[in-house]
């Protein structure tokens, strides 16, 4: 069964009321599906408008993927 864990929440920059938020997801696609984290971006603070959810075994490679986009590409 599905089971949604919330990790952590907060503001999403250039909003007023927007929010990250990660949790982690157990069977996220049914019985025997394996955890994943799940980022998502609501730009009205309820409902996520974006998700995208991650296998836990692709975790390192998104980090460091998204540290390169910071640092090539941040003001």
């Amino acid at each position: 069964m599905k089971k949604v864990i919330p990790i952590a929440e907060f503001p999403l920059a250039h909003t007023k009321e927007g929010v990250i938020s990660i949790t982690h997801i157990e069977e996220p696609y049914g019985e025997g599906s394996k955890p994943v984290v799940s980022i998502g971006i609501s730009i009205n603070g309820e409902k996520p408008d974006w998700k995208a959810h991650i296998p836990y075994e692709n975790i390192d490679d998104v980090i460091s993927a998204l540290k390169v986009a910071k640092e090539k590409f941040k003001d």
